[in-house]
């Protein structure tokens, strides 16, 4: 048959491109899905491991933190090597260590699985956006492909909590890793099959070990600090030490990136339109965009006594406003600018927090979580996907999967910052107010607090990007007529166009 095809010039035929983009979304919102699955069983799975409090923050952070201490290794690694290569290892790497998380028995091996998800998901996030963007160049195009880059982002976040709920409640927690490993597994028949190995080019260059050694144990450092000071204090010798460490840690990465050739981030990304910009304001949404799916299933199941599946089904709405605001992020962008649709997409979801956090511990679904959760999940999708259009932005084809790796970084870290900021805040204020309140007031005030900072970040951030894009749009315009000025052939340089 074969035979045939090539004595009469036919070639196999090519995949097409909304096939090929779905295999690739299908990849990010498993690893989206990943970081929210587990939180809606955090209870169930303590009882079932035997984890302490520090313990179950790490089942979320320990995912977190190696997802975003290694995404930019996993974007240079994806340039260097193939983007279809590293990602179908990424997502054969993904599948065995939730299987593993599984069937973990103790809390030491249920974590260090969870750390090699998040190794195996930093390889697949940016060769998946870097594919993506090699399949549709700029234009409007790519922005409907962020779009659904965006609603399987936040549907991933938003899902995990149903299907988390949903799998404890009928079968037990093991079972959110091993739908998790059955559809990564899925996931790389479905990639393998349609994603061209025309689009896995390499790039000349050597990768930067030294770097990523550095900026790795520096993040560790920094999330670890922040997580044990929620139980040891702030003034805790080990504390300050990992955060003074993670400081400089930090600056020794800047150092040995400004005078390295083949640099794990080199400085020229932040030359590139708003690639700098965007990177900053989306460490300021994942700061309370990770936080946000791991407080709400908590005071649905620990203040209103929902079960799993109710918890995860309270989830559909956010998901729901979450597509629609991917949706429309496109086109609002081309009616009132980029610039305008940040900061609107931030204020709402700042107003959605504002609202939540007016929960109370005798309240309801309807009346306490419903209504924020269609602001939160229309201001988080419209957000994240002009952010992420901003981060890619002008940058050459070379660099693609390094600015992949660069935004999800910025977006996973600060989460993981965020994280450990928040529940250090919100437990300080439980245990105080669990002085002289009842258990369920003392938590409903922790959670009240949490959001109440979390929508205050997210206000001074859509100050930020209104004076950070604003000025880089004026200054990118001001470039650009300069040089049209310049180079614009006078009569009798040539024809003009028809």
């Amino acid at each position: 048959m074969n035979l045939r095809r090539i004595q009469k010039g036919r070639t196999p035929p090519t995949p097409r491109p909304a096939a090929v983009l779905a295999a690739l979304a299908a990849a990010q919102f498993t690893v989206m899905l990943a970081t929210s699955i587990v939180n809606v069983a955090l209870p169930q799975i303590r009882a079932g491991v035997g984890l302490s409090d520090g313990g179950t923050t790490w089942v979320v952070n320990a995912y977190g933190l190696a997802f975003g201490a290694l995404l930019l290794a996993g974007g240079r690694t994806a340039d260097l090597l193939g983007r279809r290569r590293v990602l179908m290892a990424g997502l054969a790497l993904f599948a065995v260590s939730s299987l593993a998380a599984g069937v973990a028995a103790s809390p030491g091996v249920l974590i260090a699985a969870r750390a090699v998800q998040g190794l195996g998901a930093a390889a697949i996030a940016p060769a998946a956006l870097a594919l993506t963007m090699d399949l549709y160049p700029s234009g409007p195009g790519r922005g409907r492909a962020l779009g659904v880059w965006g609603a399987v982002s936040g549907a991933g976040g938003a899902g995990g909590v149903l299907l988390g709920g949903l799998l404890t409640q009928a079968w037990g927690w093991p079972w959110i890793f091993h739908a998790v490993a059955l559809g990564a597994a899925l996931i790389l028949v479905a990639v393998a099959t349609l994603v061209p190995r025309a689009t896995a080019g390499r790039n000349a260059g050597r990768f930067d070990l030294l770097g990523t050694a550095t900026v790795t144990l520096a993040l560790t450092c920094l999330v670890w600090g922040l997580t044990t000071a929620r139980g040891a204090g702030w003034a805790d010798a080990r504390v300050l030490g990992a955060l003074l460490g993670a400081v400089a840690l930090l600056g020794a990465f800047v150092v040995i990136e400004l005078r390295r050739p083949d640099a794990l981030m080199p400085p020229r990304l932040f030359t590139t339109g708003r690639v700098a910009a965007g990177n900053l304001l989306m460490a300021l949404l994942g700061s309370v965009w990770i936080a946000l799916f791991f407080f709400l299933p908590l005071y649905q199941q620990l203040v209103l006594g929902s079960n799993p599946l109710v918890t995860g089904a309270g989830q559909l709405p956010l998901a729901g406003a979450n597509m629609l605001g991917a949706a429309l992020a496109p086109r609002i962008s081309r009616r009132i600018g980029g610039p305008a649709t940040v900061t609107t997409a931030l204020l709402t979801e700042a107003a959605g927090l504002l609202w939540l956090s007016r929960i109370s511990a005798d309240g309801s679904y309807l009346a306490d979580v419903l209504g924020p959760s269609i602001l939160i999940g229309l201001g988080l999708s419209i957000a994240f996907v002009q952010l992420t259009a901003f981060a890619v932005e002008g940058v050459p084809r070379q660099d693609a999967g390094l600015a992949g790796g660069l935004v999800n970084t910025a977006r996973q870290v600060g989460g993981a910052i965020g994280l450990a900021a928040l529940t250090t805040l919100a437990g300080s204020v439980t245990a105080h107010a669990a002085t002289r309140q009842p258990h369920p007031e003392a938590l409903t005030a922790g959670y009240r607090a949490a959001f109440t900072v979390a929508a205050g970040v997210l206000a001074l951030t859509a100050l930020l990007a209104q004076f950070l894009t604003r000025r880089i749009s004026q200054r990118t315009t001001t470039t650009i007529t300069a040089t049209a000025g310049a180079s614009t052939p006078g009569p009798a340089s040539g024809p003009r166009p028809a």
